[in-house]
């Protein structure tokens, strides 16, 4: 089978609700990572490879406009990564699904797909050999191929349990540690024989549909292709990462900063054995990127670890930053720290601002002071066009997109969703108090 032969199709249903306030506004694969849209990573990854066609398997308003507004056809895509020949996106059909499967289901048939197909997901970031991985599915005769990953936390996936020969036997949900068969989780990575699309259409499975209201990969239709006894095998990636809640995103940006990936910088680093880069392309920008790292060279802007600064982005003087990603057009005020946090693009913060294992959103405004500085800490997760005022603490704490928090404010543990809540939930900050 040549790679050149295979669709991509990328199924994009979800809500994405353990993401929010991420996800609030905008589709899960859209989301800013290390200052491009998650997706990207991957479909850089498959393109790289050879892959020209995709297929995105939207479902609902805001996952079908943000995907089709970001990447239309693919013309955009293939220019930014020079991809020739370009890329080709498809997208769903004005058709509803009730699941992953009957999303690939709808779109085979549209699409009249007859070639094998390799399914992935908007929320995971993964390396892999493509032909290697079609030479073991064919070569174990395999009708669908898993790629499992292995997880520290057997308790959080489905795990597999598998034959000598990694032919899977079943998936278990969640087990715990001692009842789980494998560390191997399914990384939602799968090669599907042209056999399937006419599986998905058959009577069984439609009836399965109809019952359940649902026809979801992982849930339907691999438990039935392992029951019925089709050959469903497994294959272990090296690389793998489930970004679908907070404290996944920034364990992700940690270590693919650190060098798990290439997340494709063009820019050389700017000390000698460090993973620090900033970024700059046009004229205006390369002023910035010089500028920063003339400050970091002078010792006016203190970097440790690995840190990735995007263009047109402003640095104080005195700030400090470490194992974190400040997106483009970002402004940091002086004396600001940000340490193992994601910021995303056009954010504007404060002069002593303290920014900590957090995720602040886009077009993001956070007012500090010396004398009333504003602290955002351990997975507190700041929506977009969120306005914080000075002197705010945020502790474990999700705002919805476009809330005002007023000056003086601390929250902890709460997820602020309406303005009702700021004024409800609210404990006054002293101003003499010593956090």
């Amino acid at each position: 089978m040549d790679v050149k032969r295979l669709r991509c199709f990328i199924p994009v249903g979800g809500e994405a609700k353990r993401l929010k306030p991420l996800t609030h506004d905008i589709a899960k694969p859209c989301i800013r990572f290390l200052n491009r849209p998650l997706l990207e990573f991957s479909m850089a990854t498959l393109a790289e490879q050879g892959i020209r066609n995709f297929i995105f398997g939207e479902h609902g308003y805001t996952n079908y406009t943000n995907l089709f507004d970001q990447y239309g056809e693919g013309i955009g895509f293939s220019a930014k990564y020079k991809i020739e020949p370009r890329v080709h996106i498809k997208h769903q059909p004005n058709l509803d699904d009730s699941g992953s499967a009957d999303s690939y289901r709808l779109n085979m048939d549209y699409y009249d797909v007859r070639d094998p197909v390799l399914v992935i997901q908007g929320d995971n970031l993964f390396t892999i050999g493509l032909n290697d991985f079609i030479k073991t599915h064919e070569e174990q005769g395999a009708v669908l191929t898993i790629a499992l990953s292995e997880v520290e936390t057997v308790e959080e996936y489905g795990i597999a349990e598998l034959d000598t020969d990694m032919r899977i036997k079943r998936f278990i949900e969640k087990p715990s540690a001692d009842e789980a068969p494998s560390n191997l989780a399914n990384a939602g990575v799968y090669l599907l024989s042209p056999e399937i699309r006419r599986i998905v259409g058959g009577e069984e499975l439609k009836k399965v549909r109809e019952e359940r209201n649902r026809l979801d990969f992982g849930f339907d239709l691999i438990p039935y292709l392992v029951d019925k006894g089709f050959p469903v095998y497994g294959y272990k990636l090296n690389v793998w990462y489930d970004l679908g809640t907070p404290e996944r995103y920034l364990k992700a940006m940690h270590e693919v900063l650190h060098g798990a990936m290439d997340i494709r910088i063009l820019e050389e680093k700017i000390a000698p054995g460090r993973n620090i880069w900033v970024q700059g392309y046009s004229e205006e920008s390369i002023k910035r990127r010089e500028e920063l790292i003339r400050k970091y060279d002078e010792k006016k802007l203190f970097i440790e670890g690995a840190a990735l600064i995007g263009r047109h982005t402003r640095i104080g003087d005195y700030s400090h930053l470490s194992d974190s990603s400040i997106d483009n057009f970002c402004i940091l005020g002086e004396h600001v720290t940000v340490e193992r946090s994601a910021i995303m693009d056009a954010v504007q913060i404060g002069d002593y601002t303290r920014v900590s294992d957090s995720i602040i959103g886009r077009k993001v405004v956070v007012e500090s002071t010396r004398e009333s500085p504003t602290y955002i800490e351990s997975n507190s997760v700041i929506g977009n066009a969120v306005h914080i005022s000075r002197g705010c603490r945020l502790v474990r704490t999700r705002v919805n997109p476009g809330l005002k928090i007023p000056p003086g404010m601390s929250y902890i543990d709460k997820f602020l969703q309406t303005s009702e809540d700021i004024v409800g939930l609210f404990a006054p900050r002293k101003e003499d108090e010593v956090w």
